[in-house]
């Protein structure tokens, strides 16, 4: 499969960089970006064997660099030896016992220690188990140790969404040192999935301190995803200041940012490249050069004048096109035509300038679900005008969703089952079973595999209900329950082949002449983004077997609960009038497990069904201030093109 991406060319000379204030170099994914930190990393390994000395190296825990560590296993496993490195982690949850799943030990020793020849005693991690009475000398310690060593080589850093790097939350100073912290609310936010539940995150840590880490010789900072965007733009281009930890790595003489493209998506040169050098304006530039100017003076698009884009960097536009009326009627006419009414194409009309084909019609319309209530948060309204129209929908849900359950929701289907077979023994003593692990069940403990297939069948349930309530047919719902995402805890295992077959054996039985799939990578659990890359895995073989139906398909790409898509990416709109507002509501209500209160609600504490309306509304408003027509709310998605070859 070959992918036209929808993305932009980064400038990467030295006058589009004026307004970053650190060195940032921009990967195209996170994986690019790890292997080239573990390459540097393994680079200075070889380099001190030789010289036949230690490398000293500051590691971090987190999402973040676990793909590094994969590779530097994978270096060893080629046979690169550790023997020479000691390492010292930035920080531990204190309290926190060293063989809890939820201790940075555990973690490091999973992720990297457990499977290179590192020499116990050269592994250093903050101790979580002291008593309050040792922390202070404990920290000194540590610090010493550090000395001692001779410094550490290369300090690897994740950033926190406050700008926090290790536990050095706003606030802290960058004379700092090692010591007992107090967590941001933001930051227990962040790791409350991983405990499942705000109120089991510690609400303190120990940490090295920010004069600790600008100590180091060399830093390295990572961040991947969208999520990161604009705490990347902050730490990069903003002020130096307390509030925002990170910046403090301005002054260090050493520092780059490693990242991927979708964190660095709010830098300047990224996000508005007219305004830190010439561009090479091309279709996708000029819209969305157009769409910024006319949002940024609260103007709509046929009102801009040529003065307006002179004043903000975009004279060479002016000059190319000819005037700012040709280009607002180019850029208002792209605009226009992504609203349709008609998802799955108009029949016996003209759509040489609509998102859809008009035939085949009816059309067959595969939406995937990467949880079992993402399809009515994120598209329900345009599922609903699919299945009034007469389409042939079908619903994958591609998880189980069973770890967003809470347990007290297992109690009640079964203390209702029971009720309805009071005499059943067997039934009896399950519900005696179950009770007496939940009771016992320890914050973050893994369900037993009965009560995690228990919380899978009520998500199920719900699945079913709103299917019925949209109008889709229940033998059109699939439950793939991919083997990626059962593992019971929000860490999940790496897609496979048995994940791929899943999914390429649903689409050989559908054979889709479109395809709805969740196109977000801010998902804080990764779910969304291995859902995805199945699907494309899945897609890939169809087309290196020259699969027919592949050609007449279509991919659109919906954005999950956590952001929508930029207007200027947006290729297809889809209004909702305020009854198929009421109705995409009442198909989420249906999810009645995670009404009121979600299990894992990310750093955003509104309802499902209050994200989806106030992002909708806000979509068609965004719309209406650039000059389209105003709607009371619209869905937005971008198509995901790829062409068969003959390769």
């Amino acid at each position: 499969m070959v992918t036209e991406q929808n993305t932009l060319s980064i400038p990467t000379d030295e006058a589009s960089r004026k307004f970053e204030k650190i060195s940032t170099v921009i990967h195209e994914n996170s994986e690019q970006a790890s292997h080239y930190v573990a390459t540097e990393i393994v680079n200075l390994i070889k380099q001190r064997q030789k010289q036949g000395k230690k490398l000293v190296l500051g590691l971090a825990t987190g999402s973040t660099p676990t793909k590094v560590y994969d590779y530097l296993v994978q270096f060893h496993r080629e046979g690169l030896s550790f023997k020479n490195v000691i390492t010292f982690n930035l920080d531990e949850y204190f309290p926190m016992q060293p063989d809890s799943i939820h201790s940075y030990v555990r973690f490091m020793n999973e992720h990297l220690f457990d499977h290179i020849d590192i020499p116990a005693e050269n592994i250093n991690i903050p101790k979580g188990d002291l008593s309050k009475e040792d922390v202070r000398e404990f920290c000194q310690n540590y610090e010493q140790k550090i000395s001692d060593a001779g410094g550490i080589d290369i300090q690897v850093l994740g950033i926190g969404r406050t700008g926090h790097i290790g536990f050095n939350e706003p606030g802290s100073s960058i004379k700092s040192k090692t010591r007992l912290v107090r967590l941001d609310r933001v930051t227990r936010l962040d790791a409350a999935s991983d405990f499942f539940g705000l109120e089991n995150v510690p609400s303190r840590a120990i940490t090295m301190g920010v004069g600790t880490i600008m100590e180091a010789k060399r830093i390295i900072l990572m961040a991947w995803g969208e999520g990161k965007a604009n705490i990347i733009r902050q730490a990069a281009e903003g002020p130096i200041r307390e509030s925002v930890p990170a910046t403090f790595l301005q002054q260090h003489t050493n520092c780059d940012f490693i990242i991927d493209h979708a964190a660095s998506s709010a830098l300047t040169r990224v996000s508005t490249p007219w305004l830190v050098s010439d561009c090479e304006w091309n279709e996708s530039l000029i819209k969305k050069a157009t769409i910024w100017l006319s949002e940024k003076l609260e103007k709509a698009i046929l009102k801009l004048t040529n003065e307006d884009y002179n004043e903000y960097g975009m004279g060479s536009l002016i000059a190319e096109i000819g005037s700012a009326e040709h280009i607002n009627l180019i850029v208002f006419n792209q605009l226009q035509r992504t609203i349709t009414g008609w998802p799955g194409g108009k029949p016996q009309a003209d759509d040489s300038s609509r998102p859809e084909r008009r035939y085949p019609f009816p059309k067959k319309s595969l939406i995937f679900s990467p949880h079992p209530d993402d399809d009515v948060i994120s598209m329900g309204g345009t599922l609903l005008r699919l299945v009034d129209q007469g389409h042939e929908v079908h619903v994958a849900y591609q998880t189980s969703g069973n770890i967003a359950v809470f347990d007290d929701e297992v109690i009640r289907f079964l203390d209702f089952a029971l009720d309805a077979q009071p005499n059943n023994q067997a039934l009896q003593e399950q519900v005696k079973k179950v009770r007496k692990f939940l009771q016992n069940k320890k914050p973050g403990e893994v369900d037993s595999a009965e009560i995690q297939k228990f919380k899978g069948l009520i998500r199920k349930g719900e699945a079913l209900s709103a299917c019925r309530y949209c109008g889709v047919d229940e033998k059109n719902a699939h439950f793939q329950n991919l083997p990626f995402y059962e593992t019971g805890t929000v860490k999940k295992k790496p897609y496979s082949e048995a994940d791929v077959k899943i999914t390429y054996d649903l689409l050989q039985k559908v054979k889709p002449h479109q395809i709805f799939a969740a196109g977000d990578l801010s998902d804080p659990h990764g779910t969304h983004r291995v859902c995805l890359q199945v699907i494309y895995a899945a897609l890939d073989q169809f087309v290196a077997e020259k699969a027919e139906w592949v050609n007449d398909c279509y991919v659109w790409l919906y954005r999950g609960a956590w952001q929508e898509w930029d207007i200027a990416d947006m290729e297809m709109a889809v209004p909702i009038g305020p009854k198929d507002m009421t109705r995409k509501k009442n198909a989420i209500f249906k999810h009645q497990s995670q009404k009121d209160a979600a299990m894992f609600p990310g750093n955003d504490e509104r309802e499902f069904w209050q994200r989806a309306e106030q992002r909708n509304t806000a979509t068609a408003r965004k719309y209406n201030a650039l000059g389209m027509a105003e709607y009371e709310a619209l869905e937005g998605f971008v198509r995901y093109k790829f062409n068969v070859t003959s390769e």
